[in-house]
């Protein structure tokens, strides 16, 4: 006669070990999936493909360890003799029923398919979401994580976003708005800025993250104390911002150096005399 207490200790035993050997394939999932998507960008020279690449590596793991972690479900209740029939026509009645009601999550899911399967978000990219800017920290089927330039983060729902604007796509761009005084000859100052910026893309700390000369667009307005030269340089993404402090930097050394007067706002009273 078979102990009944020896059986039922052998079956938590069995399920127990089950459970460890399920939890041992998720987790080796996730390495080889690791190894695999790093070997992959190893031999990719395109920056933006990388980011693509690492972005689509959470999502490929959530759903190796979602497949995984039904599978296993369904072996341990079959080993220990429960009848997984009826769990599953109760599951399939349950999500219809929760369907009607989880129209926000399903909205999220397909919302974040289409972004990160375009492309359109990338960890790591600088993006503006619903009047929200920050770098993405992390992107996944449900949710977009932006930490802005003050450290907050903002927690979007993917069915929340209409339009994306990405700063840091392909390439990017610093735009100066450069004014001088009325008095200036707009054309030296033009050539000073081009000769400057031939240098400054030549020798300095950020050469290699300027793709083309400065481009000096011209005079684009009027300001009430400057006239406006406008330019831009062309950076590596997510360098515009270092390129640009860096070259207002030489702007003004220069312009001090040459006599070129930057204005600042003030105003002129006049006291007359009775």
């Amino acid at each position: 006669m078979i102990d009944i207490n020896t059986t039922i200790h052998a079956k938590w035993f069995t399920t127990i070990v089950h459970i460890a050997f399920f939890y041992a394939v998720i987790r080796l999932s996730n390495i080889l999936i690791d190894k695999f998507i790093t070997k992959i960008v190893k031999y990719k020279d395109d920056f933006e493909l990388k980011k693509q690449l690492f972005t689509l590596k959470s999502i490929i793991k959530s759903i190796a360890d979602t497949i995984i972690v039904i599978f296993a479900v369904m072996f341990i209740l079959n080993n220990l003799g429960i009848d997984i029939r009826p769990i599953l026509t109760a599951a399939g009645v349950l999500g219809v029923a929760v369907g009607f009601g989880a129209k926000r999550f399903f909205e999220d899911i397909i919302t974040g398919f289409s972004l990160l399967l375009e492309g359109q978000i990338r960890v790591g990219d600088y993006v503006e979401i619903s009047g929200y800017q920050g770098v993405v920290e992390k992107a996944d089927i449900k949710m977009i994580k932006l930490r802005d330039i003050n450290g907050r983060v903002h927690y979007i729902r993917n069915g929340m976003v209409d339009i994306v604007t990405n700063y840091t796509r392909d390439y990017s761009y610093y735009v100066f708005d450069i004014g001088v005084a009325y008095k200036e000859n707009i054309e030296y100052v033009i050539n000073v800025l081009k000769e400057l910026g031939e240098n400054f893309r030549e020798y300095s700390d950020c050469k290699n993250y300027i793709l083309e000369p400065l481009e000096v667009l011209g005079l684009d307005k009027f300001d009430d104390s400057a006239v406006v030269i406008r330019a831009r340089f062309k950076t590596t993404p997510m360098k515009q911002w270092e390129v640009g402090r860096s070259f207002n930097l030489r702007i003004k050394e220069r312009f001090d150096e040459l006599g070129i007067e930057i204005p600042f706002p003030q105003t002129t009273v006049h006291i007359e005399k009775n």
